[in-house]
């Protein structure tokens, strides 16, 4: 009997667990707009005392494994909220994708450590930040919408960039909670807040229900480099 409601218990929690990917992708694509997908996932390491979880793809090498397309590829990414059911539906654990660019947000990533170096001073300087997205390895600062020509003018007029900095735009893509990758849980490090709409009359602000705020990329950009300047390596010799 004891096994028995073992197995019911297990069955009930996994039950559970599956709406809230669901949900959170359909936030993302019909709430906020945001185009989605799912990811490859990940499996259990092979071997003999394999440890770990590893990609689903069939590369043995994946250097994401886990949080990046596969089947169906990037150029799939929707907000149809029939397509989104569908897809959860049918792989209720798969990773969240965003596909980046366009008019979606784009972001800015740093490794970890370097990344939450990086937050403690910018929160010290009075720079707002949007959405941050953390993985056990990259840390996203989510930003509004930008072109290649618009990021090249920005790093153009930069002294000197980082080079464990990565810029995810038109044709990338960004793993976003509440997945479960190879590398481990992907959670919000600053979570998603609403631009506050101004009540008539000189009232106080309230809440909008539209997509997160997002700040401009060259604002977040200069900050970076300013606050990746004062570290020892300035961030670069920092691994993946």
């Amino acid at each position: 009997m004891r096994e028995i409601l073992g197995r019911r218990r297990r069955l009930r929690f996994r039950r559970r667990g599956r709406p809230a990917r669901l949900d959170a992708a359909l936030t993302c694509a019909t709430a906020w707009q945001w185009p989605v997908l799912p990811g490859v996932g990940s499996k259990a390491a092979g071997g003999r005392g394999g440890r770990g979880r590893g990609c689903a793809c069939p590369d043995p090498e994946c250097a994401v494994p886990g949080a990046h397309p596969f089947d169906p590829g990037l150029l799939a990414a929707t907000t149809d909220e029939r397509m989104v059911r569908w897809w959860w539906a049918n792989r209720p654990t798969a990773p969240i994708l965003l596909a980046t660019g366009g008019r979606a947000p784009c972001a800015l990533s740093l490794p970890a450590v370097a990344a939450a170096r990086a937050l403690a001073e910018l929160d010290r300087m009075g720079v707002r930040l949007g959405p941050v997205v953390a993985t056990p390895t990259r840390w996203s600062l989510l930003v509004a919408p930008y072109d290649l020509e618009r990021l090249g003018e920005l790093l153009y007029a930069q002294d000197w960039v980082p080079s464990s900095l990565r810029f995810h735009g038109e044709g990338g893509y960004l793993v976003l909670p509440p997945s479960e990758v190879g590398a481990g849980q992907v959670r919000w490090e600053r979570a998603p807040s609403p631009e506050p709409r101004p009540r008539p009359h000189g009232k106080s602000p309230v809440a909008s229900s539209a997509a997160p705020w997002l700040p401009d990329v060259g604002a977040v950009l200069d900050a970076l480099v300013e606050a990746s300047s004062g570290a020892p390596d300035g961030g670069s010799r920092l691994a993946y």
